[in-house]
């Protein structure tokens, strides 16, 4: 997995406490119910990209890329947020999900019709 931001790594060495319930929180969340951990990722990450929340973005982008989740299926939950939360806020995703994602040779021109 890739090196994980400043601030959360300072967070879990002063607060190792609060670190270890929020990951405990977490870890029961998802196993409360029957959706797979692909299922999960992408979800996560439609969440994320909703709330326009940049830095869950990256996490949840990152999460996904370890799952083994293509980039084009990443960029694809960008596409859906469309038209729930708009335009400027798919952009804006996608620009943080870019920040981790493999560079492509033709940017955003058909890239929802190669990804299949």
């Amino acid at each position: 997995m890739a090196k994980l931001p400043k601030a959360f790594t300072a967070f879990t060495q002063a607060q190792p406490d609060l670190a270890e319930a929020y990951e405990e929180l977490s870890k029961r969340c998802h196993e409360a119910g029957p959706l797979t951990q692909r299922e999960r990722a992408l979800i996560k990450l439609g969440i994320a990209i909703g709330a326009r929340h940049e830095g869950a973005v990256h996490s949840h982008t990152r999460k996904s890329l370890a799952l083994g989740i293509k980039p084009a299926e990443i960029r694809h939950a960008a596409f859906l947020a469309l038209t729930l939360v708009g335009f400027p806020n798919m952009m804006a995703a996608l620009t943080w999900m870019d920040d981790l994602l493999p560079k492509r040779a033709k940017a955003r021109k058909g890239g929802a019709k190669k990804a299949q």
